[in-house]
């Protein structure tokens, strides 16, 4: 009989990989997870429970709040304060950070950085959705956070992944040290060890954007896309177009079978549309850990200074050749736009 391995026992075996740790950011893990069985149990009834639909609310970056958008948001700033493992917390749904300021949260070693629903505006539809969240050191010393413990670097990260709220809700995560994916088992309530030790393919057939946005686009990505849709048999193209529109479902179908994620700048968004902090970190970490890469079309993601919580950026990510010929249309096509982000 195969042996099956929850969520809480694979953290506790993988202790020993932080040796500065004495069980919190374990606990922190799984506090987590909690969470998102919670918002996965309140996903998976939504048509037939008043929790679909706008709440009437413009978030801080512009856009429309969606019932579940709150619903999920509390919920993991519920989990995240109680603990003691946390003392701050930045949100995709908060102008600012949520500060944690009770006893047994005064010395807490950790921040959360979360997109508590990411891909939102697909919840009417049935499309599947996903948390992503990332955990960095604190750097202040004692007391409530501060806004500038969260103003690291992505290689700064000790822990990040995404929870994705689909056919099945899966919670994949990296603590350095590789990336595996636990699949919630309903029967039992437990996040049980799925896909161990992922890793993406170098090379796929896979490319995600919206070309939608096509015109607005730099020429370096028109020049890509095209390279994609060209037949060449030497190189197995052209590609296939897969873009969902949920950013972890995106993500994570590419993870698994390999493929290039793009969410360029545009003419309208120029300084790209994705939050770095709580957005591309986390999910450059995880790539990157799986064998994959992830830029900024020039830079690499985790190398990026952070200046503003909600701070925004372009994403190319995914399998690690695909990534680099895109930076190179990128480079030979757009070097203007290369120049200032180098």
């Amino acid at each position: 009989m195969q042996r099956v391995t929850t969520l809480g026992q694979f953290i506790i075996e993988k202790q020993h990989d932080f040796p500065f740790a004495k069980g919190e950011l374990s606990r922190l893990l799984r506090d987590i997870g909690i969470a998102s069985k919670i918002v996965n149990r309140e996903v998976s009834k939504a048509g037939i429970a008043d929790i679909l639909g706008g709440a009437g609310e413009i978030n801080i970056q512009g856009e429309n709040v969606m019932k579940l958008d709150v619903f999920a948001n509390e919920q993991f700033i519920a989990a995240l304060s109680v603990g003691g493992e946390c003392c701050a917390i930045a949100s995709e749904e908060n102008e600012d950070i949520i500060t944690i300021d009770n006893e047994v949260s005064q010395n807490a070693k950790y921040v959360v950085a979360i997109d508590p629903l990411d891909g939102s505006s697909n919840i009417d539809v049935n499309v599947s959705i996903g948390t992503i969240f990332s955990i960095y050191r604190r750097k202040s010393i004692s007391g409530p956070g501060t806004k500038e413990d969260f103003f690291q670097r992505g290689t700064e990260q000790v822990a990040a992944g995404y929870v994705i709220y689909g056919s099945s809700c899966m919670m994949v995560y990296t603590t350095g040290k590789g990336v595996n994916g636990f699949t919630l088992d309903p029967s039992i309530g437990e996040f049980c060890l799925s896909h161990s030790n992922l890793q993406t393919p170098k090379m796929a057939k896979t490319y995600s954007i919206n070309e939608g946005n096509y015109v607005h686009f730099p020429d370096g990505v028109k020049k890509y896309i095209k390279y994609c849709q060209e037949e060449d048999k030497a190189t197995n193209r052209p590609y296939s177009s897969r873009y969902i529109g949920s950013g972890v479902a995106d993500i994570h179908r590419n993870l698994i079978t390999g493929g290039i994620y793009i969410y360029p700048t545009t003419s309208k968004s120029p300084k790209g549309k994705l939050r770095l902090l709580y957005e591309a970190n986390p999910l450059a970490f995880i790539l990157e850990q799986a064998g994959g890469k992830a830029t900024d079309g020039a830079n690499r993601i985790m190398d990026l200074d952070i200046k503003e919580l909600h701070q925004r950026t372009p994403l190319y990510l995914g399998s690690a050749e695909m990534v680099d010929l895109a930076g190179d249309y990128m480079k030979k096509f757009s070097p203007v736009e290369v120049a200032v982000k180098a």
